[in-house]
């Protein structure tokens, strides 16, 4: 462990990031953590500089000739040519074609290299430069980290003890980059932690000691984080060890990119329906803007229930235009039934998310799911963990239910800042638990669901020195590699795929496990392929264990890995006889290394994006 003096928290989210701390030399028991949030001082408008509580995760491109270089400078003496925060948000709200926005969501696309230079999207390459998911990623890491050190000059972040979040969902590439963008930026003290387990540990330290009190052995609790542009669905058991309560996350739901962003889109589309009614017509950019100024509207409505009506400006397009702007209103009314009706909708819970086909040529864009609601992505979430909790000790089966029962509920994520939300919520779980027999969910109250994730980092950070009560979790899913069977070729038919179990589900992070000696071939010095599978239900697989055939619902093939395995004593193509081993890091990514039964060499992959190198 280092001889840090802060442990540092930091969000970084889809809409907002945000950094607490706790003094490590002042935390000596755990009702008397000392911990702060840190305002981040950012540009608020053209020269204006504030530190606000949040960090707005929005870059802005601005055009050469669009403002002058005292109005980007900052504190620290930065100034450029990107914008990050309150101004990027304001302002990219007038010209959308510049804005970088849910980059967060594009880091965990599969479906493209998160290394180019995709945002935003659509954007026209000769108008506007443009960057990746990952750039701007460290561009924000970049801005927490200059604002910490102006702030506090005397502990450089880089030698703090930093946690930074990620979706519990995220798969490995994800959390892979989001761990090389804060080693870019120089944090050397580094871990990951998952949102919802970072607000369940802010929820046991606003409790003041009194969690033990709320909870008991043998309670589930269902953590719900719906954010900016992540649905996070999360199951944490309460057990029993040696006489001290004790918590262990059993469960993480898939990565569904579900959130506020969709919501934002829906009530634009609405706003865009009343134009059109009225002989206005908007073009794709103005759309975009649309959608930012029913954000904006959005939350003034959910967090001042008095008001009635918020007023919505669309610009034209362009970066200095002003006139010809188009006025109209989001209703509160409105915001309430769009987003109560079309995303928390009261279904049974024997519902599923719908699907529909999909149309063959499609835009580059977000996989968003495809059913918004919200209540039917949490249905099939408890549907799929019915046996999540009947290894552990002083659980009852659920007794010929078809889902598992949550006895408290956590909300996470800013979504839920509006209480009719929750309320909905709560009530259509509790409508399920008590048609099954059973009693309805405890709602634990959170404190700002804006800040919770970052100050449960920070408060991990004091419990990773022994302090307070650590959640156990390790990996969220049991992970394979594919292993392809000889077989003599026949014509259309692909070589059968077993699955090697690789880190069963729950392996801590830091450890690693030998497989048991088995027959394998590593192709060497010629590019090849590693398939890798993930599953969130086979809970019993162990290292080493092979899956012979598997159900599509069960075990789900993830992110390919291409790879040239450098070998230069072997013939290209040679398949040389190895011994396999497996590792979680401390940052939650996989590592697979082979070493061969008659030489020197050592090959190792990661779970990344980057292209993997022999050793």
């Amino acid at each position: 462990m280092s001889s840090a003096r802060y442990a540092v928290g930091i969000d970084l989210g889809t809409t907002h990031c945000a950094l607490s701390y706790v003094d490590l030399n002042h935390s000596e028991w755990e009702d008397e953590v000392t911990q702060d949030l840190m305002p981040v001082p950012q540009l608020t408008g053209p020269g204006a500089v504030a530190a606000l509580p949040l960090l707005p995760s929005f870059l802005y491109l601005p055009h050469p000739d669009e403002l002058a270089v005292a109005d980007l400078a900052l504190p620290w003496g930065g100034s450029g040519d990107r914008i990050l925060g309150e101004m990027a948000r304001s302002i990219g709200a007038r010209t959308p074609i510049r804005l970088v926005s849910s980059a967060k969501s594009w880091l965990c696309h599969p479906g493209i290299d998160r290394r180019s230079a995709v945002l935003p999207p659509g954007a026209p390459a000769d108008e506007v430069p443009r960057l990746s998911p990952y750039e701007a990623s460290v561009r924000y890491l970049e801005h927490l980290r200059d604002a910490w050190n102006h702030t506090h000059p005397d502990y450089d972040l880089s030698q703090q003890e930093v946690t930074v979040t990620v979706p519990a969902s995220f798969d490995p590439a994800a959390r892979e980059l989001t761990a090389e963008a804060a080693q870019a930026v120089g944090f050397q003290h580094l871990v990951l932690l998952e949102e919802p387990q970072a607000a369940l540990y802010s929820w046991i330290h606003d409790s003041a000691g009194e969690w033990r009190n709320q909870v008991r052995v043998g309670d589930i609790i269902l953590v719900i984080d719906v954010g900016g542009g992540t649905t996070d669905l999360s199951l944490i058991a309460v057990t029993e060890r040696e006489g001290a309560l004790e918590l262990t996350r059993v469960a993480v739901g898939e990565h569904i990119l579900l959130g506020g962003d969709n919501m934002d889109l829906a009530l634009a589309h609405q706003v865009k329906g009343k134009l059109a009614a009225a002989g206005t017509s908007l073009d794709h950019w103005q759309i975009q803007a649309l959608t930012h100024g029913c954000r904006q509207a959005k939350e003034a409505l959910l967090t001042a229930p008095d008001l009635e009506a918020v007023p919505v400006v669309v610009p034209s397009r362009g970066t200095r235009l002003i006139g010809g702007t188009i006025r109209t209103e989001l209703t509160g009314a409105e915001v309430a039934h769009t987003l109560v009706e079309g995303f928390f909708p009261e279904v049974p819970v024997s519902a599923r998310p719908v699907g529909r086909a999909r149309t063959a040529l499609t835009k580059l864009g977000l996989p968003y799911a495809q059913d918004a609601a919200v209540t039917r992505h949490l249905a099939a979430f408890l549907g799929m963990q019915i046996g999540a909790t009947e290894d552990l000790p002083g659980f009852e089966p659920e007794g010929g239910s078809n889902f598992l029962h949550p006895t408290a509920v956590l909300f996470n994520g800013g979504v839920f800042k509006a209480r009719l939300l929750a309320e909905r919520v709560t009530k259509v779980v509790n409508d399920w638990l008590v048609a099954d027999g059973v009693p309805p969910a405890r709602l634990l109250e959170g404190g700002d669901l804006d800040l919770s994730v970052a100050r449960g980092a920070s408060y991990y950070g004091y419990v990773r020195r022994g302090g307070g009560v650590r959640i156990r979790g390790g990996t969220a899913r049991s992970y394979y590699v594919g292993v392809e069977s000889a077989a003599p070729a026949v014509p259309g038919l692909e070589p059968r795929i077993q699955a090697l179990c690789l880190a069963p589900f729950g392996m801590e992070e830091g450890t690693q496990a030998e497989i048991p000696p088995q027959e394998f071939g590593l192709v060497v010095a010629e590019q090849v392929r590693f398939r890798f599978f993930g599953s969130s239900v086979r809970r019993d697989d162990q290292v080493g264990d092979m899956l012979e055939d598997w159900s599509a619902e069960e075990v789900e093939e993830l992110e390919e890995i291409e790879a040239y395995l450098p070998a230069e004593e072997r013939t290209p193509g040679e398949v040389v006889p190895v011994h396999l081993r497996a590792s979680v890091t401390e940052v939650g990514t996989l590592l697979l290394e082979a070493m061969p039964l008659d030489g020197p060499e050592h090959w190792k992959v990661e779970f990344n994006v980057r292209n993997p190198a022999g050793e």
